[in-house]
């Protein structure tokens, strides 16, 4: 008798309740921060895949957007497949491609709706869908990529600008202030505050100019979310729970930034610290880690906006 393929390992999309989608998501997500893993920042062990880039469908060309990325890269860093092209089973199968045998399918999701009668009015209700998405890397075809190991001692790269980088600071029009201080977004006064560039040092796996940028990154997603832009920062006091998720939105957006410049996300100096409070804001509420995602996509969004077309 052929043995039955589950939905994963068929690639199938298919509805569940939608607690139960908020709930595997979010355990996810926990099961990687509880492991030490920081599933939106790659660990520099190897030069396989660095830095990331924001997955995509290779059938449709579109980039996936909220949770979706962050799912995609926990599956790339668990795996260590080194490309960022997905599809279903059924457009792999489109391209004449086909996935070896027990390979498993890797979690998306995305909204749906249904209509409804209510009070004598039909509203579309949406409800949450999962489906499941193949690397390249599990395709019968695919041949890893040689890494070339490092022969000589990295050599420490002082602070360089990044052209495109610099043009996207500077057409969002945000005020940024250097000292010698820490980083900050002054709500009030509606200013970044940010280290001198000469005050960042290099790091496993990022350079001063990314570390630098990917904290500039940080508070800019924060600057976003000002009243009279995104009105979207409520945290008032650092622990409480509109902290942790605005912390969250940041390194989220940050990450993502990073990716579309190609650049390495610098890692928290606090790591342990930051973890612990990401986790008591998931574990407080399962729909959190899809509300902190679809912000970071909406900052980015609006980041991108202000540039010139």
């Amino acid at each position: 008798m052929q043995k039955q393929l589950s939905p994963s390992e068929r690639g199938e999309t298919f509805t569940v309740p939608r607690l139960d989608v908020h709930d595997l998501v979010t355990h996810i997500i926990i099961g990687q921060l509880e492991k030490g893993v920081i599933p939106w920042q790659k660990p520099f062990k190897d030069n396989s895949r660095s830095p990331f880039n924001i997955p995509f469908n290779y059938t449709t060309g579109n980039k996936y957007r909220g949770i979706n990325i962050v799912l995609l890269w926990a599956a790339a860093m668990d795996r260590n497949y080194q490309t960022d092209e997905w599809a279903s089973f059924k457009q792999w199968q489109t391209k004449n491609e086909r996935i070896r045998k027990g390979e498993k399918g890797n979690l998306v999701v995305y909204y749906d709706t249904f209509e409804k009668d209510v009070d004598g009015e039909i509203q579309k209700i949406p409800f949450l869908k999962a489906s499941y998405v193949f690397n390249r890397c599990q395709l019968e075809s695919y041949q890893p990529l040689e890494v070339e190991e490092p022969t000589k001692p990295r050599r420490i790269v002082p602070f360089e600008h990044i052209d495109a980088v610099d043009m996207f600071i500077n057409n969002t029009g945000a005020i940024i202030g250097h000292h010698n201080g820490g980083a900050y977004y002054d709500r009030v006064a509606d200013v970044i505050g940010m280290p001198y560039s000469d005050n960042f040092e290099e790091v496993a796996g990022c350079t001063v100019t990314e570390s630098y940028c990917s904290v500039l990154f940080h508070e800019l997603i924060h600057w976003s979310g000002a009243k009279h832009r995104l009105n979207r920062v409520k945290a008032k006091i650092f622990g409480d729970q509109n902290y942790a998720q605005e912390e969250l939105i940041a390194e989220f957006g940050a990450a993502f930034l990073c990716a579309e410049f190609g650049l390495n996300t610098a890692e928290k100096g606090n790591h342990a610290a930051y973890i612990d409070n990401w986790l008591t804001a998931l574990r407080a509420d399962n729909r959190c880690i899809f509300k902190v995602a679809s912000e970071a996509s909406k900052a980015v969004t609006y980041l991108t906006d202000l540039q010139p077309s």
